[in-house]
């Protein structure tokens, strides 16, 4: 009996220990994901911050051109 309840116990260790090194592993796949999915804002917003500049400062050269057209 007294082994029996060594094996026991011995065997819910070991499951504990593989319960943890699963969430563990969990955790950082989580933190990547995390990373990349920020990453991936960051990449668009600098793509659109780049679109619209260059849109206005296009208009902006537009304008000017005009106004100085106008004036002379």
């Amino acid at each position: 009996m007294k082994t029996l309840n060594t094996i026991l116990i011995a065997a819910a260790l070991s499951a504990g220990l593989a319960f943890a090194d699963d969430a563990k592993q969990d955790m950082k796949n989580a933190g990547t994901d995390t990373k990349d999915a920020a990453k991936n804002a960051g990449h668009g917003i600098k793509k659109g911050t780049k679109h619209v500049v260059h849109k206005a400062s296009g208009k902006t050269e537009e304008g000017a051109a005009k106004v100085n057209a106008k004036t002379q």
